[in-house]
């Protein structure tokens, strides 16, 4: 089941993606479940939105893919890097990834991300299905020279507009056979597979949950394969999981 929010009569709205239509809910799927209020729209008449506001945070998983490492000339992780993005980063389908002053180098990062559907703490690898409400795609920006000055990465991975995600959720996606791919201005950038994660999604949530309450609502993304590289203003980045969707967002510079 895919699952949008979105904008439509000036209201903000979740609803169950049926074709080209989008089945109504009444609330937020996360706290108010499935119900209907028996409205259905036009996906074409409406604005697609981030399909979730992390309330609490977005937890990130750095050089998860040994090729990606390799190329940044990193060693390979002996377990989990995180870090984390605010949520005031996240933005939705269609929205523009501002490059900031203060960088010269900003990058794009095509990832898979998990929405946690339950407070999780401790929740070992065999229940980490339990948690998750289901997954979409994410653009984890990257302002790759400030990652290499500040010495850790907060305002490299963090500033506004540097989380895009969408189009949607998929509460049932198969990870084992996924993969994403980023494109630059329709060119591919990078496919990589999710079974080449050195760390896996069930594994992952152990690690993060050992460490922080997961909240519902919360992402988590797991990681970019090889082949990141810098965008400009006029650039359109396009990331795509078959079975989720495509997440574009054109780029400016701050005005």
């Amino acid at each position: 089941m895919k699952i949008a929010r979105f904008s439509h009569n000036d209201a903000i709205k979740f609803g169950i993606v049926d074709g080209a239509e989008l089945v109504v809910l009444q609330g937020d799927p996360l706290f108010a479940g499935y119900d209907t209020t028996g409205e259905r729209v036009s996906i074409g008449d409406v604005a697609l939105l981030a399909p979730v506001i992390p309330r609490s945070k977005v937890v990130c998983v750095g050089r998860n893919y040994r090729d990606h490492a390799a190329e940044l000339g990193n060693e390979v992780p002996k377990e989990p890097l995180l870090f984390f993005k605010p949520n005031t980063a996240v933005i939705g389908p269609g929205d523009a990834i501002v490059r900031p002053p203060q960088s010269e180098d900003t990058q794009w990062e095509g990832e898979l991300a998990v929405v946690i559907g339950k407070i999780a703490k401790n929740v070992s690898a065999a229940d980490a299905h339990d948690v998750v409400f289901g997954y979409t795609v994410a653009n984890d920006v990257t302002a790759r020279d400030l990652q290499a000055r500040d010495g850790q990465w907060a305002r490299a991975k963090g500033m506004d507009t540097f989380c895009p995600v969408g189009p949607a959720i998929e509460t049932e996606f198969d990870v084992a056979n996924g993969e994403v791919i980023t494109r630059l201005n329709e060119e591919e950038k990078q496919r990589g597979a999710f079974r080449d994660m050195i760390f896996d999604v069930p594994a992952i949530i152990e690690y993060v949950s050992a460490a922080f309450t997961l909240l519902p609502g919360d992402l988590i993304l797991t990681g970019t394969p090889a082949g990141v590289g810098a965008f400009q203003a006029g650039d359109a980045v396009e990331v795509e999981i078959p079975g989720i969707g495509i997440l574009r967002n054109p780029v400016r510079d701050a005005s």
